[in-house]
């Protein structure tokens, strides 16, 4: 399966967690990136996208490494940006776990290149893993967080 990139139509995007967790945490190089994609999609009125999974991690790590409240005020930060989260039904499912099995992906990370490939968009993260997926899957590469 090759990605499919509409010409003369404005480059979409789908984040993986770390992208959206690299931007709350204010990470160098990360957040100045998402901070860009952010701008143009309200400029274009068209919003990033974000699997339903995905946002799920993001709440789950800055509740875990930083508190509730944390991951409260990241869920309205996250209302006011423009990044549509899309849901999962069985379709998307299936799509994902086959994604997974063939590619040896993480769990939510297959719903994140599943959404792409869907979407015929960019994925934005830091995470070298989705290299395996090949040409089916256009990576916007951001910086590895390294601890």
């Amino acid at each position: 399966m090759t990605a499919v990139f509409p010409r003369g139509r404005a480059r979409r995007y789908v984040l993986d967690a770390n992208a959206l967790i690299g931007f709350f945490e204010d990470r160098e190089g990360t957040a100045g990136k998402i901070e860009h994609l952010l701008a143009e999609a309200l400029r274009q009125d068209l919003p990033l996208l974000m699997s339903a999974v995905n946002w799920s991690e993001v709440f789950y790590m800055e509740w875990r490494y930083r508190g509730e409240a944390k991951a409260r005020q990241a869920e309205a930060s996250l209302r006011a940006m423009p990044i549509a989260i899309i849901g999962v039904d069985q379709e998307r499912a299936s799509r994902a776990g086959a994604l997974k099995q063939r590619h040896g992906l993480g769990y939510a990370d297959a719903f994140a290149a599943e959404l792409a490939i869907e979407r015929g968009a960019w994925l934005a993260t830091a995470d070298p893993e989705f290299q395996k997926v090949g040409k089916a899957l256009a990576v916007y590469s951001l910086p590895r967080y390294e601890k």
